[in-house]
């Protein structure tokens, strides 16, 4: 059984292999991408599986890492987060998971990633307005003593794709 079983690269947790999805289980996952609200009752009637069968779905997606949580989709402008922005950033070669730390504990961050191309880190923030957007840049993230350089992008639009599975499962 151990081979089964692969290391977690960042900590000591265990998780078995992905188990490939079925199409009921990509219905449920359409299902509460459009609403994370959705009652198990309501689950089970659209997919056409028992009120356990549905339970028991869900929460082997829970337990498998593919539902990560559940959580609103907000509007920033509305919340009073006015400014967005995406910020590259060029970062000290093996200093990823010491700037993520610093970057994950700045306001108004929503999402980091690493990246290829000629920028090592691009980073999604939401502040109340351009004068919080430019100290959070430049006395915050600039700080960083691992981060060699920043470029920052202002959103002046933005759209909230519905996040559905494609046919394929993608």
């Amino acid at each position: 059984m151990a081979d089964e079983w692969e290391q977690v690269p960042q900590g000591d947790d265990r998780i078995a292999p992905p188990r490939p999805l079925d199409a009921i289980d990509r219905d449920i996952l359409r299902i509460l991408q459009t609403d994370g609200r959705a009652s198990i009752r309501s689950v089970a009637e659209r997919v056409h599986v028992s009120r356990a069968n549905a339970y028991a779905r869900i929460n082997r997606l829970i337990d498998d890492g593919v539902i990560r949580g559940f959580s609103a989709r907000v509007d920033h402008e509305r919340a009073g987060q006015g400014a967005s922005a995406y910020i590259t950033l060029k970062i000290v070669q093996n200093s990823w998971r010491t700037v993520r730390e610093q970057l994950q504990a700045l306001p108004g961050a929503a999402h980091i990633a690493l990246v290829s191309g000629d920028f090592d880190v691009l980073l999604l923030v939401h502040t109340p307005d351009n004068r919080s957007l430019r100290e959070l840049v430049l006395t915050r993230i600039q700080a960083i003593p691992e981060v060699l350089s920043t470029r920052t992008l202002l959103v002046f639009e933005e759209t909230d794709l519905d996040r559905r599975l494609t046919a394929d499962g993608v």
